[in-house]
């Protein structure tokens, strides 16, 4: 069973912290420890793990309603819990605006120890699953929308053959916010390239992609059989918006050759990038899997002179997180995907 979850624009989120939770337990409930101060809880009530769920769900969502909706729970239930949990932490951890939720003060403090303790219930639940032996149970995976579509199709078929106990639920969002999710907890692997270095993002590296010029059939171009950089000059661009990590790296690369292109369009799809390159708006830089998965009617793809222009494929995890039988069997179908993938496109390039 694959459950799927896209953002194709990324939406922003808050930035998680991740860290380890010390506790004392006074008077039958758990107090935290939070910059060296014992904060109890007003009451002897203990939190419940569901309050925990829901409190994430409205913070995520800005909206009742919208968590509900995604915890799978009636509004008026989830309301309550709410309000039972401000109680047990002794402070309002919402206000509640006419048109959206928004975390108080006391709320932003809070969100980041509810996301780790989820996360860390998460962890031991899987811990225990794999005494049983067996490959089984969740895995969160996250992908960049310039690695999803071409990767993840196959990748799952071949992983759910040989692991049908296995659910995987399938993110596709921007480089910025699967790492954040992986720093939460929230993604117990994610395909990316590259991305900012951290103490709880792990990169394993499964090698690198050339990149590829873009073309309008009867291009003056089109006819080279390797493009210089110098080649460039003058031409209109067509690239993704800045929120990918692509757009950077096609950016930097012509910043680098001094190169600064008019930019015709910034879209937030490839597939509507080679549209567009078709009808001569423009050309682009596009992955060399891209060309490989896809068909790009209308357009010619060329291959740079060496030194080649490649980007970064990577692994990312969280170094900190246990890391169940089914999520590593998951990286090792990815690793072996993409390395096969690779000595592909060596043996026949484009």
């Amino acid at each position: 069973m694959t459950e799927l979850i896209t953002n194709e624009f990324g939406s922003s989120r808050s930035q998680f912290v991740t860290t380890k939770i010390p506790y004392v337990k006074l008077s039958g409930s758990f107090a935290f420890l939070v910059c060296g101060v014992t904060v109890k809880p007003c009451c002897d009530r203990n939190m419940e793990i569901h309050q925990l769920r829901y409190f994430v769900a409205v913070a995520d969502e800005g909206s009742f309603s919208r968590a509900a909706a995604k915890v799978r729970v009636a509004q008026p239930s989830l309301s309550q819990q709410i309000r039972k949990l401000e109680a047990e932490v002794g402070a309002p951890l919402f206000d509640r605006l006419p048109r959206s939720v928004v975390l108080t003060e006391a709320g932003r403090c809070f969100i980041d120890y509810a996301r780790q303790i989820l996360a860390s219930i998460g962890d031991a639940r899987r811990c225990v699953d794999d005494l049983k032996g067996e490959v089984a149970g969740r895995v969160a995976v996250g992908a960049i929308p310039t690695i999803a579509a071409y990767v993840l199709p196959e990748l799952v078929v071949t992983f759910q053959k040989h692991y049908p106990d296995v659910i995987l639920e399938i993110v596709e969002d921007v480089t910025d916010s699967i790492t954040r999710r992986i720093e939460a907890g929230e993604l117990d692997v994610a395909l990316a390239s590259t991305c900012r270095s951290s103490p709880t993002l792990r990169r394993e590296s499964l090698g690198n992609e050339p990149l590829l010029l873009l073309v309008p059939e009867g291009h003056p171009l089109a006819k080279k059989t390797l493009i210089e950089f110098d080649d460039l000059k003058s031409q209109r661009f067509l690239l993704l918006h800045e929120m990918h990590c692509l757009s950077q790296q096609v950016n930097h690369l012509l910043e680098s050759r001094r190169l600064r292109p008019e930019v015709a369009l910034a879209g937030s799809q490839l597939s509507t990038i080679a549209n567009m390159v078709a009808a001569s708006i423009g050309i682009s830089i596009v992955p060399q899997m891209m060309v490989k998965h896809h068909g790009t009617p209308g357009c010619v793809s060329l291959p740079f002179a060496p030194p080649v222009p490649e980007r970064e494929l990577n692994l990312l995890s969280n170094p900190l997180r246990f890391q169940s039988k089914a999520a590593a069997a998951f990286r090792q179908e990815a690793a072996a995907a993409l390395s096969k993938q690779e000595s592909q496109i060596a043996r026949h390039p484009k």
